[in-house]
């Protein structure tokens, strides 16, 4: 079953620069996808499409049921009720602490104090956290603060995480952890897309991959096909 499907997609922004063009693409339900490609390549436009940041100029992007391309504005929210999106800067609440910054994603379903506490220490445990509820970000480690950034994102069990570079700014050893740390929230059922620039991740873990050049799918590997010999 098709989660995802992206059909003749197109996105030229005001400037006149078209990111991608007439771009189709079908995800399924528990994937694990990579998007790759050199810088410039349209993946950040991609991935912001499918998360409304971004509206394509034609085509057609269906996720979970939901036409975004011609959702309106103010039903956005139903969307992004189905995804979590982590990024490479973690955009924590400095000043919350780290039972506070997944909380946060909660609050507005109106739930009550036991359940957020239920679900947050569910998925702090998760992510390998539930010690350190009370720490505050600069308490923590760069991988630390992702693994919080990865929990809010996934706090309210979404069917789709979106993951921007989330290993960007994390040295070798830390982006493995998180890795991890995706892979078991992959077997538990949720759809994961991640673009990165790192060849390494990608060669490792053996999930889809589907390269862009130029606003284009260049190529598309299935799980194991990859490798720096296939670039």
């Amino acid at each position: 079953m098709d989660l995802i499907r992206m059909k003749n997609v197109k996105k030229t922004y005001k400037n006149g620069v078209t990111a991608i063009y007439d771009l189709s693409l079908n995800i399924k339900k528990g994937q694990f996808v990579f998007i790759i490609g050199s810088t410039g390549c349209g993946k950040s436009t991609l991935i912001k499409m499918l998360y409304r940041e971004e509206r394509p100029t034609s085509g057609q992007i269906i996720v979970g049921g939901i036409d975004v391309a011609r959702i309106k504005n103010r039903k956005v929210y139903k969307i992004r009720r189905k995804l979590g999106v982590v990024f490479q800067d973690f955009k924590l609440l400095p000043k919350q602490t780290v039972y506070e910054n997944v909380a946060f994603a909660l609050e507005i379903f109106g739930l009550t104090k036991s359940d957020i506490h239920a679900k947050v220490i569910k998925v702090l445990d998760l992510v390998g956290l539930k010690t350190k509820a009370k720490q505050y970000p600069n308490q923590l480690s760069g991988g630390e603060q992702q693994r919080v950034a990865i929990a809010r994102a996934i706090v309210n069990g979404p069917k789709i995480l979106i993951c921007d570079e989330p290993t960007g700014n994390l040295d070798e050893k830390t982006s493995m952890e998180i890795m991890h740390v995706l892979e078991a929230i992959n077997k538990l059922g949720t759809t994961i897309i991640m673009v990165t620039h790192d060849t390494e991740i990608v060669n490792k873990l053996k999930k889809r991959v589907v390269e862009l050049d130029s606003g284009r799918i260049l190529k598309e590997y299935a799980e194991g096909e990859y490798s720096y010999e296939g670039i």
